[in-house]
């Protein structure tokens, strides 16, 4: 028999000819199984392990919780932010609560805020908010103080008991405190609406009373520091929220633990009540060639009725401002034009909100309410805030009732009394032109 002859090595042409054959004959079975499907082989999730639902869960909305423990500290809590913000309100801390020799301790106590204290340095307590990476924050004012943080949901509570470190008041902790509070307040005087603001209280509550005189006000001593602070710095009547809290009940049991207990008998600090006076205040700064003038008068209780009727005044074309106890619109000219700006001011505040201004009022007053809640962590922390301190409790639903329940005639009510009160004038600037309290007052009688 011939040898036998090997076979040919086979062509690249040949290769890719059955490497074709075998990949059509594997797709065509593979169709055959998948039925109609014929696009894929494998489903999304086993051809992607791990991959999130395209049906997710609808999104839950913010449940709030509100618990005042037996120390008078009041803590409300809300689940839904992806961050957590902390702020412990002192209501009563506020420059309208100072003494008589207390002048300036406000501002000073603010800067105390993460400084040294409980056996802790301040390099210390910083550095423990750092390395969970919180950010920290502190404000004050005439009507309050906060301090706070915000960190990730998973580290607040940790971290929470450093809010409320027993200052020791190291010398060196209230010599920058001190230096801080005049650098602010050197930094406010050359701020006209600072100035503006700090006018209207004097001519309101008169300059001599503790919320006519400047929260602004720097040199307060370190004996007047310490004993503002012993007072006024209570838990019995301040307010924690929390943001960003899923177990409610877990994080008031912390903070009822970590918490230092108030001494026994300890009170809440008492507000210092201001007696509204309506009065004038001026001052006069030539150099600056414009004149800014405002008028103010006793506001609401209601703080829905006061927002409402702002944006009453608002919608008349006035530049409105509203604060606790006071209403009122203000503006700015030229010297020569200041007459017709207060004209301009008293025809907008004298002319009683028709029922379609009241409508669009509640609407825009409502709008900027809700959108508190929705502009971030500490907005809302804020908002829990001043909810929990005006009615003693905090919902958005809640909330949206308070606005939906103002009447026309509330709003008409609130006017009248309003205009019954004496107007306040304050005027800063080139303020020559500007009358005199009298003459504005004539007009509202």
């Amino acid at each position: 028999h011939p040898t036998a002859k090997p076979p040919p090595n086979p062509t690249p042409t040949t290769t890719m000819t059955m490497a074709t054959r075998a990949l059509s004959h594997a797709a065509r079975t593979a169709t055959s199984r998948a039925g109609t499907r014929g696009f894929s082989v494998l489903t999304a999730t086993e051809e992607f392990p791990g991959l999130p639902s395209t049906s997710p869960a609808p999104k839950k909305g913010s449940a709030s919780s509100v618990t005042t423990l037996p120390s008078g500290l009041t803590i409300v809590t809300e689940d839904a932010s992806l961050v957590s913000t902390l702020s412990l309100t002192y209501p009563n801390a506020g420059s309208s609560n100072e003494g008589p020799s207390e002048a300036g301790a406000a501002i000073a106590n603010r800067y105390l805020s993460f400084k040294s204290g409980s056996g802790l340095s301040s390099a210390l307590i910083l550095r423990s908010l750092e390395d969970v990476g919180a950010s920290v924050w502190s404000s004050a004012g005439r009507r309050g103080m906060t301090v706070g943080f915000t960190a990730a949901r998973e580290n607040a509570a940790f971290v929470a008991p450093l809010l409320v470190t027993e200052c020791s008041f190291e010398k060196w902790d209230v010599k920058e405190a001190q230096d801080l509070a005049g650098v602010e307040a050197g930094e406010a005087t050359s701020n006209a609406q600072v100035a503006l603001t700090d006018q209207i209280y004097a001519a309101a509550y008169g300059g001599q009373s503790a919320i006519g005189r400047s929260y602004y006000t720097p040199g307060a001593n370190r004996s007047s520091i310490m004993s503002f602070r012993e007072r006024a710095y209570t838990l019995n009547g301040a307010v924690l929220a929390a943001t960003g809290i899923a177990d409610h009940e877990a994080f008031v049991r912390m903070v009822d633990v970590e918490f230092p207990a108030p001494a026994p008998g300890t009170e809440a600090a008492a507000p210092l009540v201001s007696e509204y006076l309506g009065g004038e205040a001026r001052l006069s700064a030539p150099s600056t060639g414009y004149a800014h003038v405002a008028l103010a008068f006793q506001g609401p209780t209601s703080i829905p009725v006061t927002n409402v009727l702002k944006h009453c005044l608002s919608l008349s074309g006035a530049s409105a401002y509203a604060s606790s106890g006071i209403i009122g619109v203000y503006g700015g000219s030229a010297p020569g034009d200041a007459l017709a700006t207060v004209d301009a001011l008293s025809t907008s505040v004298g002319a009683a909100p028709s029922a379609d201004i009241v409508e669009k009022a509640k609407a825009a007053a409502k709008a900027e309410a809700l959108m508190a809640l929705d502009g971030g962590s500490k907005s809302l922390a804020d908002a829990m805030t001043a909810s929990v301190l005006h009615s003693c409790g905090f919902s958005a639903t809640a909330l949206a009732e308070s606005y939906d329940s103002v009447s026309a005639d509330d709003v008409s009510k609130a006017y009248a009394a309003m205009l019954k009160s004496k107007v306040s004038l304050a005027a800063v600037g080139d303020i020559s032109d500007v009358p005199y309290h009298a003459t504005i007052a004539s007009r509202f009688n």
